[in-house]
């Protein structure tokens, strides 16, 4: 068919690019395909009615506000490593890895300074959802935003001679990483867990048990918490796990992080 025919084409995929709709369209696949995957194998009961429509709106405001302004400003005060010509030189896959791996590492390091004292109102908006599912980690308030993207921003000095769609790899990982750490689904798989994030383990450091506020850091490899002593194997949890900060907190203040 000729309407196929063109969404497959060069002239729809600079349409797209053209007006910015990329985003857009990963949005909608995101919110039909996670959603259905949660729908057929879910870790708790959900009622999407009560919780989307609020997710949906304050998604939308992070978007067009909180994300465009935290760019803006982590773009000018981040560290940009230089890369040996080497490293620039390797496939496409292996920069991209070392990218994931490099990035991976700070933003370790940055999640535990959110859980510090002094910073924890910085991150508390992101803890403070009481129903976990994929939709529920956007939540990310702008000084978090900002020092989250610094590690990134580091990392992504060795993707710099990567052809032209690394950009929109780079943008899709995130977003299906954020929503895949926070999925409600009942799949597991004990062998992934020791290299990568799955939702139960990323599940556990929600938790509003005081004993896992400190554990389970990783965002895309368990390895650093393994390696730094702030594993918690989810085997060992105590079910159901019940998520939220256990407070009462302006919706101002949680944006805002102070």
């Amino acid at each position: 068919m000729e309407w196929v025919e063109w969404l497959l084409s060069q002239e729809f995929r600079q349409f797209v690019l053209d007006h910015g709709l990329f985003v857009h369209i990963l949005f909608l696949a995101r919110l039909v395909g996670v959603t259905a995957i949660e729908l057929i194998a879910p870790a708790r009961t959900i009622s999407y009615r009560s919780v989307m429509a609020y997710d949906l709106i304050g998604c939308t405001l992070v978007g067009f506000i909180l994300v465009p302004a935290a760019e803006f400003l982590s773009a000018r005060v981040a560290l940009r490593a230089p890369v040996p010509e080497a490293i620039m030189a390797l496939p496409v896959a292996a920069t991209f890895f070392l990218y994931y791996l490099v990035g991976d590492f700070g933003a370790y390091w940055m999640h535990r300074l959110m859980h510090l004292k002094a910073v924890w109102r910085v991150h508390k908006w992101h803890h403070s959802p009481t129903t976990m599912y994929w939709l529920a980690g956007y939540r990310a308030s702008f000084p978090q935003q900002v020092l989250f993207n610094l590690p990134w921003i580091f990392a992504y000095s060795v993707l710099g001679l990567a052809p032209w769609w690394i950009w929109l790899a780079v943008l899709s990982s995130h977003m299906l990483l954020n929503d895949w750490m926070h999925m409600n689904v009942s799949w597991r798989s004990n062998w992934l867990e020791w290299i990568f994030v799955t939702p139960r383990y990323h599940h556990i450091h929600h938790s509003d048990s005081p004993v896992h506020q400190h554990a389970n850091f990783g965002v895309t490899f368990s390895v650093w918490d393994r390696l730094f002593g702030t594993y918690v194997n989810p085997e060992d949890v105590e079910k159901p796990v019940s998520f939220g900060i256990g407070e009462e907190v302006p919706l101002v203040r949680l944006v805002a992080g102070v």
